[in-house]
């Protein structure tokens, strides 16, 4: 009898008696800390939605991040990140230097990453699409730089699964927070990392040390996810863009940071590097009324849920600057742009005209 649906292995154990089973990959099957087969249903639908040899999934995007760091990473090594990118990820990689680990941060631009890297630098850690200004990185220059010095290139794609594969462009490995658009519904935590070139076996290894694992049912969850995400992506990038488009103009707004919109500084990278005409369902924009008329704004929503995380089919609206950008020095939020009156949207599946309607009322149109 063949399920309809891949079971949920909610067991601790397999049994052992006399040889171990083995997982399909050649790992023990004993231990639901080390191979679970929901989980590694997971990995295989992760492999291919990235074209990668393998995944290793996790139970949050930062678990992915640490395993990244920490088998990558060695006493003298250097690894280079953009300084817009999530506090937590470039916090963790500064607690590394009580272990000889250098990290040098770079304005988010190819451009700057290459110039930056040299011998030295071990590991590139890129995401496609900053947060929460949205500037796109062109990971093809880097790729190319960065196997001429040696380093490891790996490549955040949470802002953009289906239309962007970077492992087609040579880079390493693919690093997913699949909370975000992949699970999709704003109720699972998880993290995954795919490879091209990594050794996945001492991945594998170093989780089972780490004891990161995701959980079964988060894995079976984040499995439906993985079903409805070409539906639901490009639901919310068709939404996005028309907002996007509103926003633009609007009077109670400054400016719009969206790479589908023809005039930003970005959408030639983007058309260059996404595979599809899509471009996610975040958008951020400047309110015209600063910082106070920010927070009014985010008072005043009714159906959009202000709240941080994104890529869920619900819409949610965040103020970076006591969120994703808090642990951020406000030298470093000016540079890149991340002001007070800088409001971050994760547009959702609803129906457009509701959406625009609640934008325009919290703005005061």
């Amino acid at each position: 009898m063949e399920p309809l649906h891949n079971p949920i292995y909610l067991t601790v154990a397999f049994k052992q008696a006399g040889e171990t089973a083995l997982s399909d990959r050649g790992m023990d099957l004993k231990y639901s800390r080390e191979e679970n087969p929901t989980v590694r249903e997971l990995e295989h639908r992760l492999a291919s939605l990235e074209g990668g040899v393998d995944a290793i999934a996790l139970n949050s995007g930062m678990a992915a991040i640490s395993l990244l760091y920490v088998s990558t990473l060695s006493a003298g090594d250097e690894v280079l990140l953009p300084m817009e990118g999530y506090g937590t990820t470039i916090q963790l990689a500064e607690e590394l230097s009580k272990f000889g680990v250098r990290v040098k941060l770079v304005y988010p631009s190819a451009d700057s990453l290459v110039d930056a890297m040299g011998e030295g630098t071990k590991l590139v850690l890129v995401e496609t699409i900053t947060n929460p200004t949205l500037k796109v990185i062109d990971v093809e220059k880097v790729v190319k730089r960065a196997r001429e010095v040696g380093a490891t290139v790996i490549v955040d794609n949470t802002f953009s699964p289906l239309v962007f594969r970077p492992l087609k462009l040579g880079a390493h490995g693919v690093v997913h927070s699949l909370t975000k658009y992949i699970a999709g519904h704003n109720d699972v935590l998880g993290g995954a990392l795919v490879w091209g070139a990594l050794e996945g076996e001492e991945l594998w290894h170093w989780r089972r040390r780490l004891g990161s694992i995701i959980q079964p049912l988060d894995a079976w969850l984040t499995i439906r996810g993985v079903k409805t995400l070409e539906l639901r992506f490009e639901r919310q990038s068709k939404n996005a863009l028309a907002i996007a488009e509103f926003l633009s103009e609007h009077p109670k707004v400054k400016a719009v940071h969206y790479p589908g919109l023809r005039d930003d500084e970005y959408h030639g990278i983007a058309r260059k590097l996404f595979e599809r005409p899509l471009f996610g369902g975040v958008v951020s924009f400047r309110h015209a009324g600063g910082k106070n008329g920010a927070k009014d704004f985010l008072c005043s929503l009714r159906r959009v849920f202000p709240s941080p995380s994104l890529g869920g089919v619900e819409s949610l609206a965040s103020y970076p600057i006591i969120s994703a950008a808090k642990t951020m020095p406000s030298e470093r939020r000016e540079l890149l742009g991340i002001t007070a009156d800088l409001i971050r949207l994760s547009v959702g599946i609803e129906d457009l005209d509701t959406l625009i309607e609640d934008l325009d009322r919290a703005l005061g149109g």
